[in-house]
């Protein structure tokens, strides 16, 4: 395909603002529906679209966890200026996160040619499919889920945010399963787990639209395209965000388990059948 036509980008932005969030793999999942509509998952100028409409989703983040992040950025400001002001926990946590981005943006500069090359297959990600849901199956099983997000430590931050780099390398794997295992891995309740994810999301996710920016704009995909995609996956995205809150606050991640292990056996056949092409 030449470009990315304007109904294409309304499906995209609809799959990336329900999936970005949840444990369930956005990459994943917007390669599976560009395969099924014959879009090449592989040019670089589409994966700069999903990049670029990925920025609806952090929007999305930003709108609604506005009152959190203006909290985190003045306590960031007041202890920049004031050294009797850096006990703020919020100062504090607002450092971790700067800190715990930094292995992404490493990672997904060395290792960008594996990631739009050979790990763009979607036979990798059925595999990640079947490998996430395995590490967020031993979360939910081990995880002893006793401390709220007050409780954050900079290990906990690092390590959550360092988790990311398995979803860049293996597309399906899922940013947010990672970071929200990782979470119930070092004893974190699903709610802190859950937000912590959210707020990691913000630099990386934003860095990585703004940088596939040039290869999104490098094909005969359109403005308006763009736009329409990026818009519907700020609205599907904002739903999507307060659901989940409110899931996990009464819910284990059983049921997105399940659902994974069901894409990844649907999608394995449909590559195996030739339905679609890896």
């Amino acid at each position: 395909m030449s470009g990315i036509s304007v109904w294409q980008s309304v499906v995209l932005g609809v799959v990336e603002g329900l999936t970005e969030f949840l444990p369930v793999s956005s990459t994943g999942h917007l390669k599976i529906g560009e395969g099924l509509m014959g879009i090449d998952v592989g040019d670089p100028s589409v994966v700069g679209f999903t990049a670029v409409i990925q920025v609806g989703a952090i929007a999305a983040v930003l709108v609604y966890f506005r009152a959190d992040i203006v909290r985190l950025v003045r306590a960031w400001f007041r202890g920049v200026a004031r050294p009797a002001a850096r006990d703020d926990h919020d100062y504090r946590l607002a450092w971790w996160i700067i800190f715990a981005t930094i292995p992404i943006v490493v990672a997904g500069l060395l290792a960008k040619p594996l990631i739009d090359g050979p790990l763009a297959s979607l036979w990798v990600v059925a595999a990640s499919l079947v490998g996430g849901s395995a590490v967020l199956a031993v979360a939910e099983r081990f995880g002893r889920r006793r401390r709220t997000e007050a409780d954050a430590t900079a290990a906990d931050t690092l390590i959550i945010g360092t988790s990311q780099i398995l979803a860049l390398l293996f597309p399906g794997f899922s940013r947010s399963g990672a970071t929200m295992s990782a979470g119930l891995l070092r004893g974190l309740d699903r709610p802190a787990a859950t937000r912590l994810s959210f707020f990691l999301s913000l630099p990386a996710l934003t860095g990585a639209g703004l940088y596939e920016l040039k290869d999104a704009a490098s094909g005969d995909t359109s403005v308006a395209a763009l736009a329409v995609g990026t818009v519907v996956s700020f609205a599907v995205a904002y739903a999507s965000i307060a659901w989940l809150l409110r899931y996990v606050a009464h819910h284990s991640f059983t049921a997105f388990i399940v659902y994974r292990l069901g894409v990844a056996a649907v999608l394995a056949g449909l590559l195996a059948a030739g339905t679609l092409s890896p």
